[in-house]
């Protein structure tokens, strides 16, 4: 079984851990930046048509905009990595217009290649229409797979009306029938992080780039994609002592076939009792 890469990345971006050790340090992936600054603009007392037009010729930096007739014109089509310091230099040339300035944004006045956005930084950033100001990701994150067989189950559920009345004829039976698959599973999960191109892309803030990798670390130990959590309640830790013994073995034969495979190593083991999360957050801070 697997669990693939992006729902991961996304749950741990999105998750308290986040939101606690990276707090004014995360972007935001949106296509409704020019719809924000469209309102900003309106409120502040700009006519729509001439608000939707400078919201469009901000957001257009980020990506191809929907088209002027579309329901949304504002909306980017993709979505896009928006740090705190551009969003506040998007907003920033709003303001400008609703102080009666004539406003010609281009990529250079708003777009960054360095900020404090942590997750941009980690797992990188791509607009098509301006390439300059890509970001490589610092962090490369592989699929969660299963260290052994797994099958999936069905599992067979119907949703029953609770207002039927069940003296009728024509249908008594329940209002859905579906199947919904699950199953479980010791899965590995293996990510590397370019501490070097890390703090590089965080314009060398090392104290953001230490909490960025403390977030990432205990995030990808505590933190699972939220679907299904109501059906299932799978809240899982690392456990899996035959799966763990196996990857330590492994590790062995690689090191004596290839020679050392790293300058230093830290073991969390929780059914031997030997580590803990949080010296493993120090390990890979440090």
């Amino acid at each position: 079984m697997r669990v693939s890469s992006q729902s991961l990345k996304r749950a741990w971006r999105t998750s308290a851990v986040f939101a606690e050790k990276l707090d004014n340090h995360l972007a935001s992936r949106t296509q409704r930046l020019g719809q924000d600054l469209r309102k900003h603009l309106e409120d502040g007392g700009m006519a729509p048509e001439a608000a939707s037009r400078t919201a469009r010729s901000i957001a257009g930096l980020f990506g191809k905009l929907k088209r002027e007739n579309d329901d949304k014109p504002e909306f980017i089509e993709q979505l896009a990595f928006v740090s705190p310091e551009e969003r506040a230099t998007a907003f920033g040339l709003a303001d400008r217009a609703l102080a009666g300035e004539t406003i010609e944004p281009k990529a250079a006045d708003v777009l960054l290649n360095r900020d404090s956005a942590a997750d941009i930084a980690m797992f990188g950033r791509m607009l098509a229409d301006n390439p300059g100001f890509n970001r490589e990701a610092a962090a490369q994150v592989a699929h969660a797979i299963t260290t052994h067989k797994a099958v999936a189950e069905d599992d067979y559920y119907t949703a029953v009306d609770d207002l039927k009345d069940s003296d009728e004829g024509d249908d008594a039976g329940a209002g859905f029938v579906g199947v919904q698959e699950f199953g479980s599973g010791v899965f590995y999960q293996y990510l590397c992080v370019n501490r070097d191109l890390l703090t590089e892309n965080l314009g060398g803030n090392r104290p953001v780039r230490d909490a960025a990798i403390a977030a990432l670390v205990e995030a990808a130990a505590t933190v699972a994609p939220r679907g299904k959590q109501a059906s299932f309640a799978s809240r899982a830790y690392a456990l899996g002592e035959s799966s763990r013994n196996r990857l330590i073995e492994l590790r062995q034969q690689l090191e004596r076939a290839y020679g050392a495979c790293a300058d230093a190593a830290y073991e969390m083991d929780v059914v031997g009792a030997k580590g803990s999360l949080a010296g493993l957050i120090d390990f890979a801070v440090s």
